[in-house]
């Protein structure tokens, strides 16, 4: 999250203290998860062309069983549909996605709602908002977890099988209060162990290792927007989610395809009229065909800012972009 320029509304920002004085249920348990149906364009919902993205559907997602869906601050997807993500207030999201015979995103199944915890075993949610707040979540093929918190700036690696976490290393620099580390994915090309973090007010970018420093990489150009996502696609490319909000356009999101020097090599924009919120969670999963399946989740900051509701929601969306050279469908 981050605190949007000149104090505009800050719909993208955080959840806050005082967004909710019931204490939440936070043991792991399933839940079913609802998913209502979202044209990429309310006007039009034969329209879903955006260059060379595809929107191959979109979801409100809300849950009967659990208050906790909500404040989704980051996704990761593999290609057997798994899924996994973290909250503002420290919730762990899994679940398996669901696909139509046509490959149209159409549901969530599976679900379990958890929490992550500290070296003690004490929720994070005890603590308050300055010791949860999850922005970035990644998960090695071993399944130990790394997950990159802001306000109190640190990353946790988790190990599998519930064994206390444990300090990574983060790039040591001056952050900004609430304006830190956003972006979090492997870096399998690197090394085992290597992973990718970046700035969300400076758009700088680092790779780190566990068994090492974090060094400095691209400084990616936010064309005034704020960084809130990053994935390492298969072929060693990288997307970077931006996202920013003014009162008179509403959202803008745009995400961006660049080589390993920063180069963009293509993107999208979404902007009203299209739906269009507070994109913070991009995954990436290959297809069969040579296309990229891009999912983007929003953090709906819990449906409230500063004591006052909000008409966000838990949007998840699926596009499917055809790289250069690759024939489209």
């Amino acid at each position: 999250m981050r605190r949007l320029a000149l104090g505009l509304l800050a719909l993208a920002l955080t959840a806050c203290a005082g967004v909710r004085v019931d204490a939440p249920q936070r043991e792991t348990r399933p839940i079913v998860v609802d998913a209502e149906p979202l044209p990429l364009d309310p006007r039009d919902p034969a329209h879903e062309r955006l260059g060379a993205f595809t929107y191959a559907g979109g979801l409100i997602l809300t849950s009967k069983q659990t208050t906790r869906l909500h404040g989704l601050s980051d996704l990761k997807v593999w290609p057997d549909g798994r899924f996994l993500s973290a909250s503002d207030q420290s919730d762990l999201l899994e679940g398996r996605l669901v696909l139509d015979r046509s490959g149209r995103l159409t549901g969530v199944t599976d679900a379990r709602i958890g929490t992550f915890r500290d070296d003690k075993g004490v929720d994070l949610f005890t603590f308050g908002q300055v010791e949860m707040d999850i922005e970035g979540i990644a998960e090695f093929p071993n399944g130990d977890r790394l997950a990159a918190f802001e306000q109190h700036d640190r990353v946790l690696l988790y190990p599998k099988g519930g064994l206390p976490p444990r300090p990574a290393p983060m790039p040591q620099v001056k952050y900004d209060y609430n304006n830190a580390m956003e972006g979090l994915a492997l870096e399998p090309k690197v090394a085992p162990d290597a992973y990718r973090v970046g700035v969300e007010s400076t758009g700088a970018t680092f790779v780190c290792r566990l068994s090492t420093a974090c060094v400095a990489d691209v400084r990616l150009d936010l064309e005034g927007l704020a960084l809130s996502g990053i994935e390492v696609l298969p072929d060693g490319r990288i997307a970077y989610l931006l996202r920013d909000y003014d009162p008179k356009r509403g959202n803008t999101v745009r995400l961006k395809i660049a080589d390993r020097q920063g180069k963009v090599i293509d993107g999208m924009e979404l902007a009203r009229p299209l739906n269009v919120d507070n994109f913070e969670g991009v995954a990436a999963v290959p297809r069969r065909d040579g296309r990229i399946r891009f999912y983007l989740l929003v953090d709906d900051n819990f449906g409230v800012y500063s004591g006052k509701p909000t008409d966000q929601r838990t949007l998840l969306m699926a596009f499917d972009w055809t790289p250069p050279g690759t024939t489209r469908p």
